[in-house]
């Protein structure tokens, strides 16, 4: 009985986020080793599915940067980085597409098996992002960077409550297929979407005030916070482009952001509609969760 009761305390405790979040759309960026695990890829897709049905619009952008990095390896070619970025030659974009496509196809298989609609986006000759070549000191080859999101697709998808797939490639209009940033692909629609939140799942708790403590995980950031965060280097390499990202989405509309781990189970539902989240949550304001 105690544990009915304690299952029927987090319904409860969840009806107001529900309730709050009905209709709003939710950009969540999907990467990095959650995506190597079946049960916590399981655990996420059924969170984004619950969110569907319970009438928010969930939207999906993934990478698959280790998946990529072992491809390559395998086919004995040596990845090679500038400043974080992948340096993308003509071979590389080729392996790119086709382990991205991939993922793609098994997150939409996964989500219609679970009972909801979704189709992929990305990549394709309908393009919904229209890119240019990154500009670095080192040309790092089809790279590209959002420089504008159509947004019609996805509205009338999110409209027939289909679960947009999103993957983190685009055709120029060169004609050539440019490899994005998965991070810069969900804030740019979450900014062009006015999303309400903006969640990426990493590798990690969140952003923790001591990087060797766990338990000093920092529930809550104002941007400012997090920006003095940067500056004292406390936030720190492959968080410093998430924490940015996170910024530069609150000053552009979006309601909310999250820095979760992906690795917990469910970890997606415990942020969003429990009160304490187990991740970070930066905000532009001093507004309740």
């Amino acid at each position: 009985m105690e544990e009915i009761i304690r299952k029927a305390d987090i319904l409860i405790e969840a009806l107001p986020y529900i309730q709050k979040f009905y209709g709003k759309i939710v950009v969540i960026k999907y990467g990095g080793a959650a995506m190597t695990s079946e049960e916590i890829r399981a655990g996420t897709l059924q969170d984004i599915v619950f969110m569907n049905f319970i009438g928010m619009h969930p939207i999906l952008v993934h990478g698959g940067g280790p998946l990529i990095t072992r491809k390559m390896h395998e086919m004995g070619k040596a990845p090679q980085f500038l400043d974080g970025i992948r340096i993308t030659d003509k071979e590389t974009i080729k392996i790119v597409k086709k382990v991205l496509k991939s993922i793609n196809n098994e997150l939409i298989s996964e989500i219609i098996s679970m009972g909801s609609k979704a189709k992929g986006l990305g990549g394709r000759k309908k393009n919904i992002f229209k890119i240019k070549k990154k500009n670095t000191k080192i040309d790092v080859g089809n790279v590209g960077v959002v420089a504008e999101v159509d947004i019609k697709p996805i509205k009338r998808l999110l409209k027939k409550k289909i679960i947009p797939v999103i993957m983190p490639l685009s055709i120029g209009e060169d004609g050539q297929l440019y490899n994005i940033n998965a991070d810069e692909v969900a804030f740019s629609l979450a900014q062009a979407l006015c999303a309400e939140k903006l969640v990426l799942l990493t590798n990690v708790k969140g952003i923790l005030a001591n990087k060797d403590d766990e338990a000093s995980l920092i529930h809550t950031l104002h941007t400012k916070e997090a920006q003095d965060l940067i500056h004292r280097d406390v936030i720190q390499h492959g968080m410093i482009p998430k924490v940015k990202a996170c910024v530069k989405a609150l000053n552009s509309g979006v309601v909310k952001t999250h820095i979760i781990d992906g690795r917990i189970a469910h970890s997606v539902l415990l942020e969003i509609f429990t009160d304490e989240g187990v991740g970070t949550e930066i905000i532009k304001g001093k507004i309740s969760k």
